[in-house]
């Protein structure tokens, strides 16, 4: 992992993500690319006699706060140890980070804020994991930085998402205290678990392997119990192993881990 993209904003999450890219960008050597969306669109407005106009007033002041953003970012960089650079998009945020991302090894994004129920709003990394063919770093909103030296969790089902994800995570765990590869139920895919295993073993990482019976409890239950037990500093799963609206109407692991996410999470469609 030599190229990271991070979605650039305002917002107070931002802090977790700069950290997590240059701890990852000091551990591999990797070049940061920082990104500001500023969706043009959004200035677009009509009137209800179907006029359309742009709100130039609103765009300036949107085009100063991204300057403003680029400018203090800037500083912040300039006293760290690692390449970087930083561009300002003019489109949705989704659509330029997937274009960004077409040329990166890894897309750094974060969890939305959580509502009243406290659950996090998911659409962006959900999107994005879903778009990109590379590992996307979801971070809590109101979670710490990725430390690449805690536990990691890998979540197994045998299928190709989950070893697409196993192998993108392998850069990054190499230095994990304890690598714990969790299987809830029989197997679901055509990939052993001792094939996953064996893969990280050649790359110097020893993992354990936990078979977790169902029960009466559903998969969510039993990961976010086993989750609370390991307390990993990193969550590695593939994304959406069932068909996305499936997941959407009825749930799934993803959309869990998404929406109560207790540590960053790794996703790989």
């Amino acid at each position: 992992m030599r190229n990271l993209l991070i979605h650039a904003d305002t917002s107070p999450a931002m802090a977790a993500r700069t950290e997590s890219a240059l701890a990852i960008g000091r551990r591999l050597g990797a070049h940061l690319a920082f990104l500001i969306c500023s969706p043009f669109r959004q200035f677009i407005a009509s009137d209800p006699f179907g006029g359309i106009y742009l709100a130039r007033e609103a765009l300036a002041e949107a085009q100063l706060a991204d300057a403003e953003l680029e400018t203090a970012l800037a500083a912040q960089l300039s006293r760290e140890d690692v390449p970087w650079d930083i561009a300002i998009a003019e489109g949705d945020t989704l659509a330029s980070l997937s274009l960004a991302a077409t040329l990166t090894d890894l897309a750094i994004v974060s969890l939305g804020p959580r509502d009243r129920r406290g659950l996090a709003q998911p659409t962006l990394a959900g999107d994005l994991a879903m778009t990109v063919p590379v590992p996307v770093l979801a971070l809590p909103a109101e979670g710490k930085p990725l430390d690449l030296d805690e536990a990691v969790m890998i979540l197994w089902n045998g299928s190709p998402q989950a070893a697409h994800a196993l192998r993108a995570a392998t850069p990054l765990i190499g230095g994990a205290r304890s690598v714990v590869m969790v299987q809830v139920g029989p197997d679901e895919g055509k990939i052993p678990a001792g094939d996953a295993l064996c893969y990280l073993s050649r790359h110097g990482i020893h993992g354990e392997f936990r078979r977790l019976d169902r029960g009466a409890l559903t998969p969510e239950e039993i990961l976010e119990r086993s989750a609370k037990e390991l307390a990993p500093g990193l969550i590695v799963m593939g994304a959406y192993g069932r068909p996305r609206l499936r997941e959407t109407l009825f749930g799934g692991v993803t959309r869990y881990l998404l929406e109560s996410a207790p540590a960053p999470l790794l996703l790989v469609h």
